[in-house]
């Protein structure tokens, strides 16, 4: 990363500009160094319309955990077919899978914090760092309003957790209304899901549809305290 880009990430200089700004200046400034990772919700499913727009050949990467539902796999494919996009995919070491479900069983992340901080380190967290080890810059789909422990989140920052690369989030402030206008009116595909009320989806089993008057991410790992609910990807 050169002085410009650090000394512009310090000021903030970026955090006026508009998603499809950040957009384009991350794909100028790092080239094939900068990936979105994408898990195909509605956010991921907008900032690749908009990297398309930039550039037609866009790196995406997506952490298959093994434990996904179907309607992700069927946007996934819709999204490589409109857009003609590469989608790198990302899976877990089968031997740590392995041994985890033998130790622990299959559903061992509902038995307690520890146990699901695991599951998400072998499934996630650990496929991740092995995709950033080569990026100067990943691009993400946080938004404050999401959780609680997202509300501070900067549209272009210094990863600390990840060596000090460059982490992008164009859609810090957007709502959820407006993710989802921008990806009708530009006819974006995306997860069947979010109609049936999930507008957060991760795995399968930690993933419910939100009852009317909860909160954007009741719906994972719903029996944990809203505070605790990072799975380790997004540490800030």
């Amino acid at each position: 990363m050169n002085a410009a880009v650090q000394q512009a990430i310090e000021r903030g200089d970026l955090e006026s500009k508009s998603a499809q700004e950040i957009v384009s200046w991350a794909l100028k400034q790092f080239g094939e160094r900068v990936a979105l990772a994408s898990s195909f919700g509605a956010e991921d499913v907008a900032l690749i319309h908009m990297m398309a727009q930039a550039n037609p050949r866009p790196r995406i990467f997506t952490l298959d955990t093994g434990r996904l539902n179907q309607e992700t796999y069927d946007v996934m494919d819709r999204i490589r077919e409109k857009y003609r996009v590469s989608i790198e995919v990302m899976f877990p070491k089968a031997e740590a899978v392995e041994q985890m479900v033998r130790e622990k069983g299959l559903n061992l992340f509902y038995h307690s914090i520890e146990n699901r901080k695991l599951c998400c380190g072998i499934r996630k967290v650990e496929p991740l760092n092995r995709a950033l080890a080569h990026l100067e810059a990943w691009i993400t789909g946080l938004r404050r309003d999401q959780v609680v422990t997202r509300a501070a989140v900067k549209k272009v920052d210094l990863d600390a957790d990840h060596g000090g690369i460059v982490k992008i989030n164009p859609l810090a402030d957007w709502t959820w209304e407006e993710v989802m206008d921008y990806v009708k009116q530009h006819q974006v595909p995306y997860n069947v899901l979010h109609d049936q009320g999930y507008p957060s989806i991760g795995c399968a089993p930690c993933t419910r549809a939100v009852k009317p008057g909860e909160d954007f991410r009741a719906g994972r790992w719903w029996w944990e305290r809203p505070e605790q609910k990072e799975c380790g990807l997004h540490v800030k």
